[in-house]
């Protein structure tokens, strides 16, 4: 059996989605889809579709420890990725982790409240993601609502997008990308490129640069947010620059969303593995 030693590993830690549309099923196949191998780090059993989430057990914070430990003394993953977090005493233990084995600079999903509206994080976990996590992070990827939490501004537009990105890089996040696809977006730029299109920025402490993409119809899916940022680790894990890595993984967004797929009643769900 041929051995092979030179392939992209990423990590990802994060909840779980038995539905797979979303956490670390999502991520996984994320990274699958572009050809980067996955380890992965559970922090809650969680339940839920792609319509609802019933109930979040959170994992012992010594055995996520436990979990990140173990598989980092097989091999140090090239890339870190963070999704939903629980507790606040989860989001210690992964800071604490990624500095004494001195992991990569994580993508940092700052996951509080599931699109179905259930908590996935709580209230002492915002505040310690911000104080210990951000600081530590390669990039943060926040939705409207998330970039509001951190900034602790309201974004009513993208002048105030940019607000808010100056203040999230200023808690010692390297990079933030808001992401511009929330509803109000569509309403705000009824009459601009917003309508149209889907327009996230991105600032990296020096300038902002907005991407632009098609806007594809419908109410969204579920598990972008996940993609998104695991695409932006797999990327990195394999030594794209970070800037062409959050393009990329917007490119990989929307072709797994053109080609989204309806498994039930629920919402749609994205095609991880759609080609153009």
């Amino acid at each position: 059996m041929a051995k092979r030693s030179d392939i992209a590993v990423a990590m990802t830690i994060a909840g779980s989605d038995p539905g797979g549309g979303a956490g670390l099923q999502a991520d996984l196949k994320t990274f699958a889809a572009l050809r980067v191998y996955g380890f992965s780090v559970i922090t809650a059993v969680i339940a839920q579709n792609s319509a609802q989430l019933t109930r979040l057990d959170p994992v012992d914070p010594s055995l996520v420890a436990a979990q990140i430990e173990t598989v980092v003394a097989e091999r140090r993953p090239d890339s870190l990725k963070t999704g939903a977090l629980a507790s606040a005493a989860i989001v210690d233990t992964i800071a604490d982790a990624i500095r004494i084995l001195r992991l990569p600079a994580p993508v940092v999903d700052p996951v509080m409240v599931s699109s179905s509206g259930a908590r996935l994080l709580d209230l002492q976990g915002e505040q310690m993601m911000r104080d210990r996590l951000l600081p530590l992070a390669r990039i943060v990827t926040p939705n409207i609502p998330e970039a509001e939490v951190l900034s602790g501004l309201t974004i009513d537009g993208p002048a105030a997008m940019r607000v808010a990105a100056r203040a999230i890089r200023r808690t010692g996040a390297r990079a933030v990308v808001i992401k511009g696809g929330h509803p109000f977006m569509r309403e705000a730029g009824a009459a601009t490129a917003q309508a149209t299109k889907s327009i996230d920025l991105f600032y990296d402490g020096r300038s902002f640069t907005e991407l632009s993409g098609a806007r594809i119809s419908g109410g969204g899916a579920h598990g972008t947010g996940c993609a998104f940022a695991a695409a932006i680790a797999a990327w990195l894990a394999r030594g794209v620059e970070l800037e062409a890595a959050v393009r990329r993984a917007k490119s990989f967004v929307t072709r797994a969303l053109r080609s989204g797929l309806t498994l039930g009643a629920g919402r749609t769900v994205l095609d991880h593995f759609a080609r153009n």
